[in-house]
């Protein structure tokens, strides 16, 4: 990821363009175009991303009792098709597609949040806890079937996960009773942000889940806003 400047930029109703990269939509499917330059060790990545939805969703939800921040789970579940030139990989397999927008910075409105989204047998779980700075939020707890139909469920009983390794993120999840949750493998330790394969139990199915922890708490603090842009260099 590199963040660009104005001038980089172009969009329309379906298409984004920031510097040498774009994101399109065709109506059935969501195509990422990358050219772009790896960061800490330089190196080219080019290719495609393409993420097929079986079904989109028809609204948002609000995070905050205030309404600032909105969180749309686009398509619960869907296939992604990764073809890379540069290295050379490619991949298919289950994925999702969300987006989050808001009025203000999310650490103006929390603390911290964890997410997951696991793929169930007849479509989805994803799993929302919160953290405001006046204490934490309702949690979310949706069941998504494969025409896009969601509906609310109870939460599942908190369960804890160990931290980071690296940079000691805490980490939780929700778990039905009695089932066990655990981290198969972390895919990013970063000082305020984490994502991980966590295996667990939730309405009724074993499942792997993707799961993130974000603590804007750390996010907010002057030591990690001087290591961003090691991690997301800037270009006018």
């Amino acid at each position: 990821m590199t963040e660009r400047g104005r001038g980089a930029l172009t969009r329309d109703a379906a298409s984004l363009t920031i510097g040498p990269s774009a994101v399109e939509w065709d109506g059935t499917a969501l195509t990422l175009s990358l050219d772009e330059v790896a960061v800490p060790l330089p190196g080219r990545i080019r290719g495609t991303v393409r993420v097929i939805p079986e079904a989109v969703t028809d609204g948002r939800l609000t995070l905050d009792p205030a309404g600032r921040h909105r969180w749309w789970p686009i398509a619960p579940r869907a296939r992604v098709e990764v073809a890379l030139r540069a290295p050379d990989l490619a991949w298919q397999g289950d994925g999702y597609l969300d987006t989050n927008d808001g009025d203000e910075p999310l650490q103006a409105g929390f603390r911290s949040w964890t997410w997951s989204r696991a793929p169930l047998a007849d479509g989805a779980a994803v799993l929302y806890d919160v953290v405001g700075h006046d204490g934490p939020g309702a949690p979310l707890a949706l069941r998504f079937d494969r025409a896009g139909g969601v509906e609310r469920a109870e939460p599942p009983p908190p369960a804890t996960l160990p931290t980071t390794r690296i940079w000691r993120v805490p980490r939780s999840t929700r778990a039905d009773p009695g089932g066990a949750a655990r981290v198969a493998e972390t895919l990013e330790d970063s000082p305020f942000y984490a994502r991980s394969v966590v295996e667990t139990t939730v309405f009724g199915e074993s499942a792997k889940a993707v799961h993130e922890s974000l603590s804007l708490t750390r996010f907010a603090t002057p030591w990690v806003k001087v290591l961003l842009p090691f991690r997301m260099p800037r270009r006018g």
